[in-house]
C-alpha cells in the first residue's frame, strides 16, 4: 500500500483511539476497591429504543430486551477470547449462569433495574457487575447499513445511538470504570463487531488488563 494511503489511515486510527480515551473514566479508588476482585458478572444492558413507525408497546419491549441481551453476549464473547490469551486478572461469570441465577431469584430484564449493584453482586456471588445502557434508533443486533456517504454525517443518517458500559464494585456499589461511545457506521455493522471494536480501542484503559497492572506496579 502506498505511503500516501497509509498515513491517512494511521491518522484516522489515532483519532478513534484518542476519542475512546476521552470517553473513559477510571475511578481514583479503582486499585483499592478492586484489589480482591476475582469474578465479575455481565448483566443484560438496559435499552431505550426510538424506532421509526408505530410499534406495539409489548413488541417494542421484546425488541429492547433482545438488544440488551445481545450486548451481554457480545461482551462475554470478547472477554472469553482475550481471557484465553491470559489478558485479564479476573474471571467472568458465564452469562447463562448469570441469567439462570437471576431467574431463580425472580429477577428478569423487566425488573433488574430496581436492584442495586450490591444486591445483584450478592445474589450472583461475584465481586463486581458489568452493566450499561443502550440508546438506539435501529436494531443493532440485526445489523446496520454498510453503505458509506460523507453526506450521512451532515444529515444525521450515520447516528444510530449511544452505548455506555460500566463496571461497579460489588461490596460498595461504587462506579469503578465507565466507557461511553456513540454508535454509527464506523463502529461496526452489528452488536458483536461494535463491542469488539469498542473494547479494542479501550484496551489500554481497561482496568483489569494484566499488562496495565504490571506496568503500574513498575512505576510505583
Amino acid at each position: 500500500m502506498a505511503l500516501k494511503k497509509i498515513v491517512p489511515l494511521l491518522l484516522l486510527m489515532a483519532t478513534f483511539i484518542g476519542q475512546a480515551q476521552k470517553n473513559i473514566y477510571v475511578s481514583s479508588r479503582f486499585d483499592e476497591l478492586s484489589d480482591n476482585h476475582k469474578v465479575l458478572a455481565i448483566v443484560p444492558f438496559l435499552t431505550q429504543l426510538e424506532l421509526e413507525g408505530s410499534i406495539p408497546k409489548d413488541e417494542k419491549a421484546q425488541l429492547a430486551q433482545r438488544e440488551g441481551y445481545a450486548v451481554q453476549d457480545a461482551l462475554e464473547t470478547y472477554f472469553s477470547k482475550r481471557k484465553r490469551r491470559k489478558k485479564f486478572n479476573v474471571e467472568f461469570q458465564n452469562t447463562e449462569d448469570t441469567n439462570a441465577i437471576l431467574a431463580q431469584n425472580d429477577i428478569d430484564y423487566g425488573n433488574i433495574d430496581i436492584y442495586t449493584t450490591k444486591q445483584l453482586s450478592n445474589i450472583l456471588g461475584v465481586d463486581g457487575i458489568i452493566s450499561g445502557n443502550l440508546d438506539l434508533n435501529i436494531l443493532l443486533s440485526k445489523g446496520v447499513p454498510t453503505d458509506f456517504s460523507f453526506l450521512d454525517y451532515f444529515n444525521g443518517n450515520s447516528d444510530y445511538g449511544r452505548i455506555g458500559i460500566k463496571i461497579s464494585d460489588g461490596e460498595t456499589g461504587k462506579l469503578l470504570w465507565r466507557y461511553e461511545k456513540s454508535i454509527d457506521k464506523k463502529t461496526g455493522k452489528n452488536t458483536s463487531e461494535l463491542i469488539d471494536r469498542m473494547m479494542k480501542l479501550a484496551a489500554k484503559k481497561f482496568p483489569y488488563d494484566k499488562e496495565r497492572k504490571r506496568k503500574k506496579r513498575k512505576l510505583n
